[in-house]
């Protein structure tokens, strides 16, 4: 711990005044955020977030035609985590989440596609940003949504800054920085053959078992490749700054994504291809290279590393768990033996039902096992399949975005090679899922009613509903249907649903 040894008074005398006015209602002083010591140089942190990009597309994974050597890079020089998973696969709550450092349960409307983040929720960049950092984003920070309902005068991810190099430009001499770049790569919609275009070879792409293998999805996945590796080349970009300036090596560089692939089955959905995401963290000068951990983290684990990498301690609300300690060992496989599941869930994505009424669920993911609990199994949960009363009607199963892959599926439902994944994608699901994933590392075949299974299914559901217990999640607590009722800030004006009176 040699580097750690400037006291608390070096570190108030660093913190400027103007960042001290930043302290909301319900926001820790800076004073309570110290930890015992601090490090003798902060580091900065490049955080580079992709937007609906899923594991396991990095070259550095196995893929044949992605090509992300940026990613690989850091993986290399740093730590590739395998079971990295959002706590929502749905932008705005899972960027709540990384900000907060919180289930999105626990954020109120922040729980939900196209709400808002009430500022009394801390997050990391206001954090530290009154400790001395300065702080910034470029593209899309937290959102979609409004944050001026929540009580913000700001992005959560921070001020808005056109370029990297603006940023950097602006920032005081001596301070570290912390910088959030949010492509919107690769988020639909795409140009159609752009990936093919460029020379991919379309025998080369793995299909997915949860989708149709056939022209029309080899041809989408190139373009979504695509754009995966544009999102690499940029940030590959923004280190070459840090390396002309010097500054890589005591720079804290993570880049991951928001939330699984854009296709049926995968986004808005709790299955692996929703959920699993990206992860590689590097840190030259004090974290040791050429690792891969196989620990479950939570992109909600985020924030209190951040936060503890410059020397402060996480807030008293967060759910989250730094994972520095892991950073900082020597070590790969699987280290922290805690580290051994992982919650996630999702509330209202997009407004693609009567009344605007969402589809919560709730699930546990271990090495072994994932588990899933539907709240209302009565709703379509890709959304409803007839929406032509709507105001703003958002097509079929409006909660799956629009692609190519999505109209081959419902245009050829009835073929036998599509019906079973059509229904998987688009079909009611029951109350309880359960998945092997030592035989059935896709997901597809639920063995929760199939006797052999009934022991693991009973432990983790009580494992599951003791998280949510614990962290006051209102789908256990009898207030569930709040999440309904949340206004939602999408399309041309702000929707108001009047939810049902049933709760859970």
């Amino acid at each position: 711990m040699s580097d750690f040894h400037k006291t608390r008074r070096a570190f108030l005398k660093g913190a400027s005044a103007g960042a001290a006015s930043l302290v909301l209602s319900g926001y820790p002083k800076i004073a309570e955020l110290f930890a015992a010591e601090r490090p003798k140089d902060r580091p900065n942190i490049l955080f580079c977030l992709a937007d609906d990009w899923g594991w396991p597309y990095a070259s550095i994974a196995g893929d044949k035609v992605v090509k992300t050597p940026t990613f690989d890079r850091v993986a290399r020089q740093g730590v590739l985590f395998t079971n990295a998973f959002v706590t929502a696969p749905s932008c705005t709550p899972s960027r709540g989440s990384i900000l907060t450092g919180q289930w999105h349960w626990r954020l109120e409307e922040g729980g939900n596609l196209w709400g808002t983040l009430p500022a009394k929720f801390p997050v990391y960049p206001d954090l530290l940003e009154q400790a001395g950092y300065h702080v910034g984003y470029t593209r899309k920070g937290w959102g979609p949504g409004q944050f001026e309902p929540g009580g913000r005068t700001r992005n959560p991810a921070g001020p808005q800054y056109k370029t990297f190099e603006a940023f950097l430009k602006a920032r005081p001499k001596g301070k570290p920085f912390c910088f959030w770049f949010g492509s919107n790569d690769p988020h639909r919609p795409y140009k159609w053959r752009s990936g093919v275009d460029s020379g991919m070879n379309l025998q080369d792409v793995q299909v997915p078992a949860h989708l149709p293998d056939c022209e029309t999805v080899r041809t989408d996945l190139c373009d979504y490749y695509w754009e995966i590796q544009r999102f690499d080349s940029e940030v590959g970009q923004l280190l070459k700054i840090l390396e002309e300036n010097g500054e890589l090596d005591n720079t804290l560089v993570v880049m991951s994504g928001d939330n699984g692939l854009p296709f049926p089955r995968g986004k808005s959905n709790l299955y692996d291809p929703g959920t699993n995401v990206p992860l590689a963290v590097c840190w030259p000068e004090r974290v040791k290279g050429g690792r891969v951990v196989e620990d479950f983290i939570s992109l909600s684990d985020l924030a209190p590393t951040f936060l503890e990498s410059a020397g402060l301690k996480p807030t008293a609300d967060m759910t989250a768990r730094s994972f520095l300690d892991i950073l900082t060992s020597d070590k790969s496989g699987r280290v922290d033996p805690n580290r051994d599941k992982v919650f996630t869930g999702k509330e209202r994505h997009a407004w693609v039902r009567k009344d605007g009424l969402g589809y919560p669920m709730r699930a546990i993911r271990t090495y072994d096992f994932l588990y899933i609990r539907n709240f209302k199994p009565d709703r379509w949960p890709a959304g409803d399949p007839d929406t032509s009363g709507f105001r703003d009607p958002p097509g079929q199963y409006g909660d799956t975005d629009g692609s190519p892959s999505k109209d081959y599926m419902i245009e050829n439902r009835d073929d036998p090679q599509v019906k079973s994944l059509f229904e998987l994608a688009f079909g009611k699901r029951p109350e309880e899922e359960l998945y092997d994933l030592r035989k059935d590392p896709a997901q597809l075949h639920n063995v929760a009613e199939q006797a052999d299974y009934t022991d693991v299914k009973t432990k983790l559901a009580a494992a599951l509903m003791a998280e949510l217990t614990t962290t006051k999640d209102p789908r256990v607590l009898g207030k569930g249907d709040v999440f309904d009722g949340y206004p939602y800030y999408g399309g041309s004006k702000a929707k108001k649903p009047v939810p049902s009176k049933a709760e859970g």
